[in-house]
């Protein structure tokens, strides 16, 4: 071997070791670094799926101490994987939960209570963040609202407004009836249980009916519930809903000009807007006798097994943070977030129906059977049963009520 080769050989062992090195440096600092996972159904979404992903990334930035790593889980496999891992003493640290889930969660004890953690009174939260207390304990804070108000459009309604009572929704209903158009349309399949859930809650809640009291006991056949199913029927029988229409294909039809109203959550109206945007819509109260309606609200939790709790928390203050939960609720839409956020005017000059969902936050109830959550799915499946007896058989909505009610203390509560 010649000295000129040996000499370059000598070099290359030089800057490979060198190389060597400086990797293994690289490695060190980026694993000084704590890593947490943080799984949600929202990571999994088309477009609010990135936009999410890079306010994660924000606060990745924002400190070099710990680093958040999404983790995308369609909705449909979400709960059974992460419960699924957590029974197995592991999971994502963070997770973002839907409110059925979470109370089983907190029934298990797989995610910790947030007191102690957070001071409450650094916040001004929104009113559903009641709902995040368990047994006097905050278990989580709302990572999404979202809201049910009246869709309507104003070029199937005459004079282009919304109906502010139930009487003058059935008549707007009504005259918007005809030629291939419909004027109102609802779930009412058992093939659409979740959805005809959802669609009944809000009957029911904006007749100022509930499932159970606050001392935890049913009132499944109470005044204001009966009245709520009562109502329910009389749209049924007015001849203006697509009988048997899934949600897929009455949300279609409401974009192409042939539905004048529908009630529904803040996302299918970003979806109109998007889908849509010289449709004609615009949104307002629920036309009920109270302005309660349905919630569906997603919980921020940490799982009990972290092994990372500070970090976790250091990130749940830093998303609570007012800046981080305003860029929150603008990427999520027409949702709102855990604390009160005024959106910026631009925002709203395009999207006017934004205000109506933003004013519904303060009146908006879960759609579960309070003090029975996780008993919610038994419950609701004998509720929707005697539904569709009053819908399709003509039986007697407080009978059915009455039936429903002892069917669930004897066949769910074991009563």
């Amino acid at each position: 071997m010649n000295h000129h080769f040996r000499h370059l050989l000598s070099i290359s062992t030089i800057v490979a070791t060198a190389l060597t090195a400086s990797a293994g440096f690289s490695a060190a600092f980026a694993q000084s670094k704590e890593t947490l996972t943080f799984a949600g159904v929202t990571f999994s979404e088309a477009g609010r799926g990135d936009r999410l992903k890079a306010w994660v990334e924000k606060f990745n930035k924002s400190q070099d101490k710990i680093e958040v790593q999404p983790v995308a889980l369609p909705f449909a496999t979400l709960a059974n994987t992460v419960f699924t891992q957590m029974g197995g003493g592991g999971g994502p640290d963070l997770v973002r939960f839907d409110q059925i889930d979470f109370h089983a969660a907190v029934a298990a004890n797989r995610i910790l209570p947030f007191d102690g953690e957070i001071d409450e009174g650094e916040y001004k939260f929104t009113a559903p963040d009641k709902y995040m207390h368990v047994g006097g304990k905050r278990y989580g804070i709302a990572f999404e609202i979202s809201n049910y108000v009246l869709l309507y459009n104003k070029t199937l309604l005459k004079g282009g407004k919304p109906p502010a009572t139930f009487d003058e929704f059935l008549t707007a209903a009504k005259a918007a009836t005809g030629n291939g158009i419909y004027g109102y349309a609802y779930r009412a399949t058992m093939a659409e249980r979740p959805g005809f859930w959802q669609d009944l809650c809000n009957f029911v809640y904006g007749f100022g009916g509930r499932w159970s009291d606050d001392a935890g006991n049913l009132t499944i056949n109470s005044p204001k519930v009966v009245e709520g199913v009562a109502a329910y029927k009389k749209v049924y029988d007015l001849g203006v809903i697509p009988k048997g229409t899934d949600a897929s294909t009455y949300r279609r039809m409401f974009w192409e000009n042939k539905l004048a109203m529908e009630i529904d959550n803040g996302g299918v109206a970003g979806i109109f807007h998007q889908q849509a945007p010289d449709l004609p819509f615009a949104a307002a109260p629920s036309p009920f006798p109270t302005p309660a309606q349905g919630l569906i609200l997603a919980p921020l939790t940490v799982n009990a097994n972290t092994k990372h709790k500070d970090a976790a928390f250091t990130f749940v203050k830093w998303a609570l943070q007012p800046e981080n939960q305003k860029d929150l609720q603008d990427l999520l839409g027409a949702s709102n977030v855990a604390t009160a956020v005024e959106r910026s005017p631009e925002i709203v000059a395009k999207q006017p129906w934004l205000t109506a969902y933003d004013a519904q936050t303060p009146n908006s109830v879960p759609q579960l059977v309070a003090g029975f959550e996780i008993k919610t799915p038994e419950i609701q499946q004998v509720i929707l049963e005697q539904v569709l007896k009053v819908l399709q058989g003509g039986a007697d909505p407080q009978k059915a009520m009455d039936d429903a009610q002892k069917m669930v203390q004897s066949r769910v509560l074991r009563k």
